[in-house]
């Protein structure tokens, strides 16, 4: 009888990718039994309100962040794909590629939270086991709709690092040295990433 494999799927904008990002895929590995975990930098976040970083350095980023891990993979469809991003797309097209593996969708809390503002949702769900990564000391209750549908979460607990205070240190000219990979550091430095608009 064939194995069936076992894929996580890691979303994000990873505006930058940092410590909490590795170690929760890390974690994943180990907890959920995985045979892969794909980094799916996102194309256009259709809930971004904020200007993001081009993809072609997002995703030079995120190669440099999963370091030499052979279960990671990096999954670009999502910056090939024309339009927002919308996570049951991406899910489709995957199983459609390998429909015999069994699949686990790694989000935040907060993206639990707002679940049901999701396209689809409901499909999505259909699909997937959730993996949710909880932040330290914030309890986050799914919307009633989403904890009435039939669905598996596996909690994950995270590390609480942000990259929106990232972003902002590196403005400020702080030193991110303890937040990101060392690559990463280096990788933002060289490309003059995230600095205060001069002037």
């Amino acid at each position: 009888m064939t194995r069936v494999r076992r894929i996580g799927l890691f979303g994000g904008t990873f505006d930058p990718p940092h410590d909490a990002h590795v170690a929760l895929a890390r974690l994943a590995l180990a907890e959920l039994a995985l045979d892969e975990l794909r980094w799916i930098p996102a194309g256009q976040p259709w809930q971004k309100a904020r200007q993001i970083t081009p993809a072609g350095h997002r995703e030079a980023m995120v190669r440099l962040a999963m370091g030499e891990e052979p279960r990671f993979r990096l999954e670009r469809c999502e910056i090939r794909r024309a339009g927002p991003s919308f996570t049951l797309d991406t899910v489709r097209e995957l199983q459609a590629l390998e429909p015999g593996a069994q699949w686990f969708l790694i989000i935040g809390q907060d993206q639990y939270a707002g679940l049901h503002t999701w396209r689809d949702w409901r499909e999505l769900l259909s699909r997937v086991t959730l993996a949710v990564a909880n932040r330290p000391g914030v309890a986050v209750e799914p919307h009633p709709d989403v904890k009435a549908a039939a669905h598996q979460v596996v909690p994950l607990p995270m590390l609480d690092i942000a990259s929106t205070d990232i972003r902002a240190r590196v403005a400020a000219g702080q030193d991110i040295g303890t937040l990101v990979p060392v690559s990463v550091a280096r990788y933002i430095e060289a490309n003059h990433l995230y600095r205060a608009p001069r002037g």
